[in-house]
Order: structure tokens, then sequence, then C-alpha cells
């Protein structure tokens, strides 16, 4: 080998060893906002799948080697060798349990990716709010810039509540910083605190509009935006509160079950003492497959696989605190 192809080899090995070669840190990075490499990625994803499929695959794994066993000392664990009939019968099972697994994904998946959309259309909806609040509603006096950053504040309450509230979390203190100490304490003894902030944030806009800062056609286009975020709200609990049926999830474990305790007896045959391994490799497969699609059945919580709502959060309340900074006031502007 020449020595720069050594070099090039050499360059390559140092970027895979640091995550560089691959994109998948870059992408968490856009995904969550955190920096990993491309192993603390794997473990960080591994980490919430793994201890929930570990027994099972480990029983599966020392199960094949116990037929490994029997298989040695000349116990007739092996399917004949000339029996169609059951190794037909594993293939169709395996076909079976293929399509059923791939049905079980792709239906988690279009959940989660149906919140992931819901989530996008508030960012977008929060950024239309606030950037109309601000250019729209009038100021007469000095107080109402104060009264309109508040309510475009709420804006970002209203995310960050709805993030808690699906996740069956009660309100904390990061709603503490978006709103008064009054809100706050109310908003402790709401049932839906999300629609409570609505609530306040239409309000405003009814004020406004009584007091002549607002005329009809900007009032009914800023209540369409508060409109869809609960829409939005409410999208996103239709996708909590109806999960997939349950007898998908116990039939895929007891046809999982059934295949991983046949496929020993297929296999020893052939792979004798590495029927164990082979085993629980075949079931960690199926396994974790089957624990992702749970998962992210309900993207809403806080798994590595679930949707960054913390980082979507924080986006929202980087763009209105920038927008609230840097607006001018409508009372410069009459200047």
């Amino acid at each position: 080998m020449s020595r720069s192809k050594f070099n090039n080899s050499l360059k390559w090995l140092k970027q895979f060893l640091s995550g560089n070669y691959s994109s998948f840190g870059e992408k968490y990075h856009l995904y969550t906002g955190e920096k990993l490499n491309l192993f603390q990625v794997i473990f960080r994803l591994e980490k919430s799948v793994l201890p929930v499929i570990l027994s099972s695959v480990l029983f599966y794994g020392l199960f094949g080697f116990l037929v490994s066993l029997l298989h040695h000392f000349g116990v007739p664990t092996a399917f004949p060798e000339k029996s169609g009939v059951l190794s037909g019968g594993v293939v169709s099972f395996n076909i079976g349990l293929t399509l059923l697994l791939v049905f079980r994904t792709n239906t988690a998946h279009d959940r989660f990716w149906e919140g992931r959309k819901l989530w996008g259309s508030l960012v977008n909806a929060s950024r239309n709010l606030a950037r109309d609040i601000c250019i729209v509603v009038k100021e007469q006096l000095p107080e109402d810039r104060v009264e309109k950053e508040v309510t475009i504040r709420l804006i970002v309450a209203f995310a960050v509540s709805m993030k808690l509230h699906l996740r069956g979390e009660p309100v904390n203190d990061d709603l503490a910083s978006l709103m008064s100490s009054f809100q706050y304490f109310k908003l402790k003894e709401m049932n839906h605190p999300p629609l409570e902030i609505a609530f306040w944030i239409g309000d405003y806009l009814q004020y406004q509009h009584d007091r002549n800062c607002l005329n009809i056609y900007q009032l009914t286009r800023l209540h369409k935006l508060v409109d869809e975020l609960v829409d939005i709200l409410g999208g996103c609990e239709r996708i909590l509160k109806t999960p997939l049926p349950l007898i998908y999830s116990i039939r895929l474990k007891q046809l999982v079950l059934i295949y991983c305790l046949i496929l020993p007896f297929e296999l020893v045959n052939d792979l004798t003492w590495w029927t164990g391994p082979v085993v629980a490799f075949v079931s960690f497969t199926l396994l974790s497959l089957e624990e992702i699609g749970s998962e992210i059945e309900e993207p809403f919580g806080k798994d590595p696989n679930d949707l960054p709502l913390d980082a979507i959060c924080n986006t929202i309340r980087r763009n209105i605190e920038e927008l609230i900074k840097y607006a001018p006031s409508s009372l410069s502007r009459k200047k």
C-alpha cells in the first residue's frame, strides 16, 4: 500500500472514531440541540431500548444454548432435514411476523410524524401571532408596550404548558418567568393550563378591540391564529389519547415469542454452538424494532427517540424574545 493511501485510510479511521465520518452527530444536534459524537448518540438512543428487552434477549439466547447442548448430547432437537413442511411453516411464519412488524412500525411512525407536523405548525402559528400582535395592535400609552410584551410571552407559555400537559406534568418553574405571579399561581389550579393561556391571549385581543386599537378584521385574523393554536393542541391530544389498539402489541409479542422459541430447532443442525448467539441477535433485532415502535407511538415523552419538545419550545422562546427586543414601538413610529 502506498504511503498516500495509508494516510487517507488513517484519516478516514480517525474521522469515524471521532464521529465526524457519520452525520449522526450533526443530525442529532439539529434534532435536539445537543452536541454528541457518533458513539454517544448510539449509546443515548440504545439506552432507552436495551434495558427493556435485555432480559428477553438473554432468555432466548440461553434457550438457544440449551437446544445446542441437547443436540450435542444426541437428543433429537433439530427439525428433520427432509421435512419441507416444517421448514415451509417456519418461512411462512417469518413472513407473517415481518409483515406485522412492518405494519406496527409504520403505524407508530405515522403518529410520530403527525405529532412533528403539529409542533412545526405550532412554531409557525406562534411566530405569526407574535408578529401580528407586535405590528397590528396600536399603542396609545407607554404602558401598552409592556402589556403587549406580556401577552406575546404568553404565546411561549402556551407552547411550554402544552408540552407539560402532553407529558402529564404539573405547572412548573418553566412558566414562572413567562407570566405574572398571579397568573402563574392561578394556572397551578387549572385542569387545562394551555386552554386558560389561550383564553388570556384572546381576552387581551378583545380588550384592544374595545379600546379601538384593533379593527374588526384585524381582530378576526388574530383570533383565527389563536384558534389555530388550540386546534394544534387538540390534534396532539388526539394522538396522545388514541393509542394503537393494544391487541396489536400483544399479538406481536406473542409471535416474536413463538418465532424465537422455534428458531433454535431450525438452526441447531447447521450452527450447533452458534445457535444461542444467533437466536439472541435475531431476538434483539425483532424486540428492539417493536420497542422503538412502542416508544414513538407516543412521541411527546422524554425518551431519546421521542420528539424534541424542549428544543422546539426553546426555539419559540428565542424567536419571540428577539421579536420583542427588536420590534419598534408603534408610539415611536408615530413620531
